[in-house]
């Protein structure tokens, strides 16, 4: 499973998360390569599958995955989860390849990736959401996961490596 696209720092206060009378789900999340006509591509990750990392005004605030529902539900989730108001830009990390252009709209739809996200790619997506926060340390995640079949490792400081190649014997 690879990342095949990605946005950085979305805000959400620039998408229509309610969209008029009986459109309920009917926001977009869209984004866009190019300014000019004849160039420009629009595509709408509403539906994208990955890992996103919500930010507040410090920094990373949560880090999560989505896996049946897509982006935009999650995202929309958390405007009135226990995240509410704790949260006013995202980044995210899609799987989901890039597809033709609807027909009506133009805007690219998203394929469906190589590999099913099931099994084995549950388990690649597990172990990213575990970097990801391992590695950020968002302050709003409760549980810290771990990577399925890997070894911690702590780094030696460079004032202690002597004492520690000293205890590997010969």
């Amino acid at each position: 499973m690879k990342v095949t696209s990605f946005g950085l720092f979305w805000r959400a206060s620039e998408i229509d998360w309610n969209p008029g009378q009986g459109n309920r789900n009917g926001f977009r999340l869209l984004g866009r390569i190019g300014a000019n006509r004849g160039n420009i591509r629009v595509a709408d990750f509403r539906h994208q599958q990955g890992i996103y990392i919500l930010f507040d005004e410090y920094g990373p605030a949560y880090v999560g995955l989505t896996r049946a529902q897509g982006l935009g539900k999650r995202l929309k989730d958390h405007l009135t989860d226990h995240l509410q108001d704790k949260w006013d830009r995202f980044s995210w990390f899609g799987f989901h390849p890039i597809g033709n252009p609807d027909p009506r709209s133009r805007i690219l739809q998203l394929n469906q990736p190589d590999e099913n996200l099931t099994d084995d790619t549950r388990t690649t997506i597990g172990d990213l959401e575990a970097l990801l926060i391992r590695s950020i340390g968002p302050k709003r995640n409760t549980a810290y996961p771990g990577f399925q079949g890997a070894e911690e490792w702590t780094q030696i400081d460079y004032e202690e490596q002597e004492k520690y190649i000293g205890r590997l014997g010969a």
